[in-house]
């Protein structure tokens, strides 16, 4: 089973950024998209952006359009999402996860394989 492993979170200012990084394991990195969800206690875990398997297609949440980016290198088995113009609403714990389907685009709402650990972002206001 894939382990996906979460870094970059921490405390910030609203307006600045962050990028978080993740981590996989295996040899099928390349096979699957990639997504990053957040979480706030209380509240469901939401999709955030997606990334297809060869980094052609993205999608993002309403909410992050224009201000984040999720990127891929399949070469170091890793994906990224460069967080900007960072806003208090944005605070949560960030999650890594790998789709459970193998398809050349992304989906929204994607069934997961595996998650990782998650990492806290905390945006102050």
């Amino acid at each position: 089973q894939v382990q996906l492993v979460e870094s970059g979170g921490g405390l910030v200012q609203s307006g600045g950024s962050l990028r978080l990084s993740c981590a996989a394991s295996g040899r099928t990195f390349s096979t699957y998209a990639m997504y990053w969800f957040r979480q706030t206690p209380g509240k469901e875990r939401e999709f955030v952006a997606g990334i297809s398997r060869s980094g052609r297609y993205t999608a993002y949440a309403d909410s992050v359009k224009g201000r984040f980016t999720i990127s891929r290198d399949n070469d170091l088995n890793s994906v990224y999402l460069q967080m900007n113009s960072l806003k208090p609403e944005d605070t949560a714990v960030y999650y890594c996860a790998r789709d459970a389907t193998v398809r050349t685009s992304v989906s929204t709402e994607p069934a997961i394989a595996s998650w990782g650990q998650g990492t806290q972002v905390t945006v102050s206001s």
